[in-house]
C-alpha cells in the first residue's frame, strides 16, 4: 500500500516518539512536583461552548454520523441544521476545563491546581509549526470567587521550570500585565476618529489589543496603517506605538519608561506595581529568562491581569511556544465566579521544532535494552525464559524473531537500536538455563552474565533524551 499522509495530522517515527515522550513525561513530573493534578476531558463539546470562544471557533471540527453523512450526499436528506446538540472537537483546553469545573465545582478542593495533556483539534490551513490534530498541555490555578496575585508569579515559575527541565536551552518569557496596558490605552479610540475619512473611530480596548497581538509579525508601520484605516487620530496611534515599544528586564527599567509615557493614575499604577512584581518574582526563579514587553496583548478578551508569552531564544520566527494569563470571568455561574491563570504549552508544535532543529536526541532508538538469540526453534524457550528473568528486574527485553545464524540476529538487534544481544547455552537442557554470554554490540566487548543478576549501566537502562553534544 502506498504511503499515504494527510496534511496537519503529524505521526512521529518511534525515536521521534521517544523525544515526544521525553517531553511529555517531563512536564508531568514537574507540575506534580509544584502540586498539580492532572485530569482529562472528553473530546467533544457542544457546539454553542465551542463558539463563544471568539475567532477560534470557526475552526471547529463538527461531529456528524457516517449514516447521516452519507444520506445527504446521496440527496436522501437535507443537511443537518447546527444546534445546540451538535457536538465538536474541542480546539483547546480552556472551553473544557471552564464547563469541567462548573459541573465539579462541589467535588473539586480551591484553589483547583490542574494540569491537562491531551489532543486537540483546528481546522485551520496547516502550516510549519501549525497542525490541525496536536497535543497542548496545560496548567491551570483556579480559586472560588478569589484567587491572589502571587499564583500569577507561581504559574510562570512553574512553567520556567517545566520548559528549563526539557534540556532545550534558555526561553524568554515576555510578560504584560491587561490593568496596565487598559490604563495606558484609556483613552484611545473614545474619540471618533479623524486620521482619515474611512474608520468610524468606535475601536475599543479590545480592539486595539487584536492589532497589537500582531506587532511582531506586521511591525509597528503595519500596527500604524490597522489603526489609521480605523479612524485613530496620529497622536492616539504614537502612544499605541510608544507602549508598545516598551520592554523591560528590571522593574525599576520598566517603572521608568512607563513614567516618561506622562500617563498617570491609580489604575497605571495598581497595574505597573501588579507586572513589576511578576518580573522580579519570575525573574528571581530564572535570570535572564523574563522580560516585560507591553505589547504583548494576548487578544482574547477574558484575560483581566497578568499575560505571558514565550520565545526560545534564536527562533523567534517560530512564534510563541508557551502561552497564557490571568481570567477572572471566563469560569462562572450566576453569582459564583471561578477566577483563574494558567498557561498553555503547543507540544506538537513544540516537538516539531525540536525535531526540524535537532535540539534533542535519543541515545536510541527504542526502549529495548536486550535482544535474547535464539539457538533454534527447539530452544526457543530457554530464551524465553531468560527474557522473562530480564524483565522481572525491569530490563526491557525482546526475543529475537527468528533463529537464523547469530550475524543475522545481531544486525537484527542493530537495526532496532538494541544495544545488547544475549546469547543463551548451546545446549537444550542446560544446567542454568539463566547463563549465557551477552555482547555490547556498540563496542564488540563479550562477557559470561546471568539473567538472575546481570544488569546493563544505569545510562543504557532507558534511552537518553538529551541535547546533542558538539565537538
Amino acid at each position: 500500500m502506498a504511503k499515504q499522509s494527510i496534511s496537519g495530522f503529524p505521526e512521529w517515527l518511534p525515536g521521534q516518539r521517544l523525544i515526544e515522550q521525553h517531553v511529555l513525561d517531563t512536564l508531568r513530573r514537574v507540575f506534580e512536583l509544584h502540586g498539580f493534578v492532572g485530569i482529562e476531558t472528553r473530546a467533544v463539546e457542544p457546539l454553542p461552548a465551542l463558539e463563544a470562544k471568539g475567532e477560534t471557533s470557526k475552526e471547529v471540527y463538527v461531529l456528524q454520523r457516517l449514516q447521516a453523512a452519507r444520506a445527504v450526499a446521496q440527496g436522501d436528506a437535507a443537511p443537518q441544521a447546527l444546534t445546540s446538540r451538535t457536538l465538536g472537537l474541542h480546539f483547546d483546553l480552556t472551553v473544557p476545563l471552564a464547563r469541567y469545573v462548573l459541573q465539579n465545582a462541589h467535588d473539586l478542593v480551591f484553589p483547583l491546581r490542574r494540569y491537562q495533556i491531551q489532543k486537540v483539534w483546528r481546522g485551520e490551513r496547516p502550516q510549519e509549526g501549525r497542525f490541525r490534530e496536536f497535543t497542548q498541555a496545560d496548567i491551570d490555578i483556579v480559586g472560588f470567587e478569589h484567587l491572589g496575585f502571587h499564583h500569577e508569579v507561581e504559574a510562570a515559575q512553574v512553567m520556567l521550570q517545566a520548559l528549563d527541565a526539557l534540556g532545550i536551552g534558555p526561553v524568554l518569557m515576555e510578560v504584560n500585565n491587561r490593568k496596565l496596558l487598559q490604563a495606558l490605552l484609556a483613552n484611545v479610540g473614545t474619540q471618533p476618529g479623524t486620521a482619515n475619512g474611512d474608520g468610524n473611530g468606535s475601536f475599543d480596548f479590545n480592539d486595539v489589543l487584536r492589532v497589537l497581538d500582531k506587532y511582531d509579525k506586521v511591525g509597528p508601520r503595519g500596527v500604524a496603517e490597522e489603526l489609521s484605516v480605523a479612524g485613530l487620530p496620529s497622536d492616539q496611534i504614537d502612544l499605541v506605538l510608544a507602549v508598545a515599544a516598551i520592554t523591560a528586564a528590571s522593574s525599576q527599567e520598566l517603572r521608568e519608561k512607563v513614567a516618561a509615557l506622562g500617563v498617570q493614575g491609580d489604575e497605571v499604577d495598581r497595574g505597573l506595581d501588579e507586572l513589576c512584581a511578576l518580573l522580579d518574582g519570575a525573574g528571581a526563579a530564572a535570570p535572564g529568562q523574563v522580560q516585560a514587553s507591553l505589547r504583548i496583548a494576548r487578544g482574547l478578551d477574558y484575560y483581566t491581569g497578568s499575560v505571558y508569552e514565550t520565545l526560545l531564544p534564536g527562533y523567534q520566527g517560530f512564534g510563541s511556544i508557551c502561552s497564557g494569563g490571568r481570567y477572572d470571568s471566563l469560569v462562572s455561574q450566576g453569582r459564583r465566579i471561578y477566577p483563574g491563570v494558567g498557561l498553555s504549552i503547543g507540544v506538537t508544535r513544540l516537538v516539531s521544532l525540536i525535531l526540524s532543529q535537532d535540539l534533542l536526541q535519543a541515545s536510541r532508538p527504542t526502549p529495548t535494552v536486550v535482544l535474547v538469540a535464539v539457538n533454534s526453534e527447539e530452544t526457543r524457550r530457554a530464551s524465553e525464559a531468560v527474557a522473562t528473568a530480564l524483565r522481572e528486574r525491569g530490563i526491557s527485553t525482546l526475543v529475537s524473531h527468528s533463529a537464523a545464524k547469530f550475524g543475522r540476529q545481531i544486525r537484527e538487534a542493530e537495526r532496532r537500536g538494541i544495544p545488547y544481544v544475549w546469547f543463551p547455552p548451546g545446549e537444550p537442557g542446560a544446567e542454568d538455563e539463566l547463563a549465557g554470554e551477552v555482547k555490547d554490540i556498540r563496542t564488540g566487548q563479550q562477557s559470561p552474565a546471568n539473567a538472575s543478576d546481570w544488569a546493563p549501566p544505569g545510562d543504557d537502562l532507558r534511552p537518553v533524551v538529551q541535547a546533542p553534544t558538539h565537538n
